[in-house]
């Protein structure tokens, strides 16, 4: 039996790509996931690019470095065409920043072009910080529920107050963001659904 050392883990042609798929889909550079991860830039690159299968321990490494246990990566853990995201497997984004905290609900697939993030804002809160998500790809579309309290949305010069149940969607490419002007914490559900065109 081989040690996880020296045991590679099976790519099928597909591990490469899966991973330069979900590096890409969590916005990181290989310099970004060698950081995470610690596994060099130009091995995450050779494997990328199908030029060499990693060592399972490698894999484990890199599959940390995307937030995913090492069977998610390889989809030992995927049956068919459902992808169940439990509660306790949420991916976190950074830490809260200025009171403002998020969750990533949707599971980091290749190809995925939608996502769905729940958000927590502190009272005063605001979004758009630093540590937030980058301003979103050309064509982007976002559409926000207000689960709890009460949020104004800023998009494009213009202000919007938003109810416990409201939900609104705009060009997500727009400047904007999200403040909670009330004494209650709010939470907001968020769709990102990248790279549509504007008709």
């Amino acid at each position: 039996m081989l040690s996880t050392t020296t045991a590679t883990a099976s790519t099928d042609g597909g591990l490469g790509p899966r991973i330069r798929a979900l590096r890409e889909a969590m916005d990181l550079s290989l310099r970004d996931l060698a950081e995470r991860s610690g596994v060099s830039a130009p091995m995450l690159s050779q494997v990328e690019r199908g030029e060499t299968s990693p060592t399972l321990q490698v894999a484990k490494r890199i599959a940390g470095g995307l937030e995913l246990r090492l069977s998610q990566l390889l989809r030992l853990d995927e049956d068919g065409a459902v992808t169940v995201v439990r509660a306790g497997e949420r991916r976190n984004g950074p830490v809260a920043v200025a009171g403002h905290s998020y969750e990533i609900l949707t599971p980091p697939l290749p190809g995925q072009r939608a996502e769905l993030s729940r958000h927590t804002l502190a009272p005063g809160a605001v979004t758009g910080g630093p540590g937030d998500p980058p301003r979103h790809e050309p064509g982007s579309r976002e559409t926000a529920l207000v689960e709890r309290g009460s949020v104004v949305l800023f998009c494009d010069g213009e202000r919007y107050e938003l109810l416990d149940g409201d939900c609104v969607t705009f060009d997500a490419d727009l400047n904007h963001h999200f403040e909670n002007p009330g004494p209650e914490e709010a939470v907001l559900l968020a769709v990102l659904s990248a790279g549509l065109r504007r008709s």
